[in-house]
């Protein structure tokens, strides 16, 4: 084993042979924005010997202030996320296999990509993909970590199924669309990044070189503006979990998915959420005013950004005009809707 682990090698919790079992993991990161992309430097630079990286999105000017693996020639050329990664990854640690996937997670490919991996990090920005991700990893006892960040604040825990409580444990309903803020309405400053992937990739590390008795086993939240720090201790799954305990899987059915479609002849896609939903329009008008120009009725909001014109009505169903490419119109969906 190189000197380039030897520092590591020294932390008595590793040691060799915990380094032995880095080199020989794989880690499943599910999503390549500010959490995922330092999710991957540290596990690389970690000597993890196997990163499968997921990412539907291509890299911007606006990611390079939190999106640490990327560089403003990436924005330039306007590389997805996974593949500039990748490049990246193997400039940091060429001995790391990379396994780079451009691709919209759903419920048709989720359960294949946690295949295989020893454990899965949440790098997601919205929450329909965390519910799919739980039911993946619960169903296939798959252990994983889910955090989000956004503005200052971030949250965090460890899903070890059949141990501790999962997602929907936590949280039985996913958040109605429009009810969350995003990067994209409320902002995000790079120090809650940091926070939660150096607590996300800790409890990675811990439960890759078999150390169970370290992990947190709470739901950490922290505020690093307020100086606010939370651990919510947890226990075990609640007694009756949908998910966890009656292994009912229904974000990985395909009913129960969000809707997409492309409308034919308009250069439009429309998106409509999994729930019923009421949207509060002058609270989603007022959230969107920083973009710019946003007009508002009784029926429906409409903006403009990236060069398309997004028109949301009450029942948080969108039309994207400017693309047919689903895969970008549900990622500005989560961008400003927030699922």
């Amino acid at each position: 084993m190189n000197e380039r682990y030897s520092r590591q090698i020294l932390f008595r919790e590793i040691g060799r042979a915990g380094q032995e079992k880095l080199l020989a993991s794989r880690v499943l990161i599910l999503g390549c924005g500010a959490l995922g992309a330092s999710h991957a430097e540290m596990l690389s630079r970690a000597g993890v010997g196997n990163l499968r990286i997921v990412d539907r999105d291509f890299v911007e000017f606006a990611n390079l202030q939190r999106q640490t693996l990327f560089k403003e020639s990436d924005a330039a050329e306007r590389l997805p996320k996974a593949i500039a990664a990748k490049k990246r990854i193997a400039e940091i640690n060429s001995e790391i296999e990379v396994d780079a996937i451009v691709a919209d997670v759903n419920n048709s490919n989720v359960e294949s990509l946690v295949d295989g991996c020893d454990l899965v990090l949440d790098g997601t920005d919205n929450f329909q993909v965390r519910y799919l991700l739980n039911d993946a990893c619960v169903k296939h006892r798959k252990t994983w970590i889910y955090g989000a960040a956004v503005s200052s604040y971030g949250t965090t825990m460890t899903v070890i199924p059949g141990e501790t409580p999962c997602l929907r444990c936590i949280f039985e309903e996913m958040p109605d669309a429009g009810s969350s803020p995003t990067c994209d309405t409320a902002g995000v400053i790079m120090p809650i990044i940091s926070s939660i992937s150096s607590i996300q990739v800790s409890e990675a590390i811990k439960v890759l070189v078999g150390d169970f008795d370290s992990l947190h086993r709470s739901l950490v939240q922290i505020d690093i503006w307020a100086n606010d720090w939370r651990k919510i201790k947890l226990s075990k799954p609640n007694d009756d979990c949908i998910c966890c305990v009656q292994r009912s899987f229904e974000f990985l059915e395909a009913g129960s998915q969000e809707f997409s479609a492309v409308l034919c002849g308009r250069n439009a896609v429309q998106i409509a959420p999994p729930n019923q939903v009421d949207l509060d329009l002058a609270q989603l008008a007022a959230k969107l005013s920083a973009l710019g120009e946003v007009k508002q009725n009784e029926y429906l909001v409409r903006f403009s950004v990236d060069g398309k014109e997004v028109t949301v009505f009450s029942d948080a169903r969108a039309i994207i005009k400017g693309t047919d490419d689903v895969s970008v119109a549900r990622s500005l969906y989560a961008r400003y809707l927030g699922t």
